[in-house]
């Protein structure tokens, strides 16, 4: 949990009217930007571009910070974006929407005491000693605050935003809109499957007593595994908004640069053979990449698991084509990995093979350190920087635009945040060893030469 007090606070609008007019404002707000900004460059002899009168440093910020006021559904349909589609986004608006994955505003405390009162009724406060009405964290659904039983045991409580659960579908739409008719999103983008999956993942995450279940069956599933720790829910003081768990407190993982290089290696190869359990073993990831989610026990040099709103089950046969895909790539077997991209859906029927081949070369790398020999050096590795760039060249190619499942979307997002941690760490990881021991592999093995 964090460690210092979010200090700033703003109610958070509920009705549908409130949420759908601080929409209004900020398309009005962005219309009136671009005139300012369009007469301005007039007046010193310019002719600009529509693009370039939407996406200044003004509108950027306006976009950002009124997301950021609403919360919920308008507030991860930015993260989602930035995340699943951020190669196809000019680069200004992958900008504007990857300072959403920040900490939210939190609602003031007269909101928290309603929400407590809704849903533990008047009185709630005999179960407490201690009740920290300043939040400790604060994300799109809702805030963190700390607490101590009656009994001795410490508490964090998440309350939800009010009126979030009710306003996600429209909100979604919403945003979707006003991006498309601000011109801010290229209008060749067809966003919808992951809009229609950013409401469905925002629905299970609204219910909190899913995600208690599923930090349950997470801590159950670890329960071999003492480098992990895993809150333990207080299922009286559960509800659908609000979930109570176990106080673990810990560093930020992103903090933890000034450690030893054996040990920062050590904590990201632990989360890699996590996602690698995950995956083949459990076949339940939670999928949400954020950094926020872990945090580590210096003392006990455990890691914490945090947020379990975004766990999902995969079907056998999606884990058994990813299982193929991995293996196929680090061989360099193209007729392997092309039969696991169909299977998983990544091909429409009527794909150039051109197109198709891109793809598989973007496999190729991604899985470059499960292919690699040793311990893979993600401090100095620029694999981002190129999985990033054949995205991009991909993308230019309006003809190829092609949603995979969700499930594989959301996977990829989990690797793509586990290697960001990973080179922000600076960490070697033997990547191949770690797929090596829960793929089934005999010995590790590396990708076949050119």
């Amino acid at each position: 949990m964090a460690d210092e007090p979010v200090s700033k606070s703003s109610a958070v609008p509920h009705g549908r009217w409130s949420r759908l007019a601080r929409l209004g404002s900020l398309a009005g707000g962005v219309a009136g930007n671009m005139l300012a900004e369009g007469a301005r460059q007039f007046a010193q002899g310019k002719r600009p571009q529509m693009h370039q009168l939407l996406l200044t440093p003004a509108n950027a910020r306006r976009v950002a910070n009124q997301l950021a006021q609403l919360r919920g559904a308008a507030m991860k349909v930015g993260q989602l974006l930035s995340m699943d589609a951020g190669e196809l986004l000019p680069p200004e608006l992958a900008e504007i929407l990857s300072r959403l994955r920040a900490d939210a505003i939190p609602m003031p405390m007269s909101q928290v005491v309603s929400a407590l009162n809704a849903n533990w009724g008047e009185g709630w406060d005999r179960h407490f000693e201690r009740f920290s009405f300043t939040p400790m964290a604060a994300a799109s659904i809702g805030q963190v605050h700390f607490g101590q039983r009656k009994d001795g045991r410490k508490v964090a409580v998440k309350i939800q935003y009010p009126g979030i659960r009710r306003s996600i579908d429209s909100d979604v739409d919403n945003v979707a809109t006003l991006l498309r008719i601000s011109g801010l999103m290229p209008k060749s983008l067809d966003i919808k499957p992951l809009l229609d999956e950013a409401k469905k993942q925002l629905h299970d995450e609204a219910d909190y007593r899913r995600e208690g279940a599923c930090m349950m069956q997470f801590g159950s599933l670890l329960a071999d595994a003492d480098e992990f720790m895993v809150p333990e829910m207080h299922d009286d003081l559960t509800t659908e908004s609000i979930l109570a768990m176990t106080r673990l407190d810990g560093d930020a993982l992103e903090s933890l640069s000034h450690l030893p290089q054996v040990e920062r290696d050590r904590i990201v190869s632990q989360l890699f053979r996590l996602l690698f359990r995950e995956i083949f073993e459990f076949r339940l990831i939670q999928t949400d990449p954020n950094f926020a989610n872990y945090r580590y026990a210096a003392e006990s040099q455990q890691l914490i698991l945090l947020d379990f709103g975004a766990t999902r089950a995969y079907p056998v046969a999606m884990v058994d084509s990813y299982r193929l895909l991995m293996s196929s790539a680090i061989r360099n077997d193209r007729p392997g990995m092309n039969e696991a991209a169909m299977a998983i859906g990544y091909f429409q029927q009527d794909i150039k093979e051109s197109q198709r081949q891109a793809v598989l070369d973007i496999f190729a790398l991604a899985c470059e350190p499960l292919g690699h020999a040793g311990p893979y050096d993600f401090g100095t590795s620029d694999l981002g920087i190129r999985i990033r760039d054949a995205g991009m060249v991909l993308g230019m190619d309006r003809d190829f635009w092609h949603t995979p499942p969700a499930d594989a979307l959301f996977l990829h997002r989990k690797l793509g945040g586990l290697y960001l941690l990973a080179a922000k760490l600076q960490a070697h990881v033997d990547v191949n060893a770690i797929a090596a021991r829960l793929l089934g592999w005999k010995t590790p093995v590396s990708a076949a030469p050119d």
